[in-house]
């Protein structure tokens, strides 16, 4: 025995808006599909990927450093709309959870 231990590790990722790094689990994958960013909650759509943390502050700092459109090599603006109706919903049933 080397007396290493084999503890297993998440992976980490770091959020385009905060540019914090956490584990792959807190945060959320979003997808450029066509012109328009795409939550990607399982992790399973095609394409690149960035990842943010859910909540709206982080969210704001991304789209106004415009991070999704380099982070995703985009040739244009996105689109993210659907990225905010997700995160409002999912921080409403946070809230709603007790």
């Amino acid at each position: 025995m080397s007396g290493r231990t084999h503890t297993r590790t998440c992976p980490e990722r770091t959020c385009v808006g905060c540019r914090e790094r956490a584990a792959k689990t807190e945060l959320l994958r979003i997808v450029a599909i066509k012109d328009a960013c795409v939550p990607d909650p399982r992790g399973t759509l095609p394409g690149r990927g960035a990842y943010v943390h859910p909540t709206q502050v982080c969210l704001d700092q991304a789209v106004r450093r415009r991070a999704f459109t380099r982070a995703l090599r985009a040739p244009g603006a996105l689109d993210t709309k659907a990225l905010r109706q997700y995160v409002e919903q999912m921080t409403v049933a946070e809230q709603a959870t007790p």
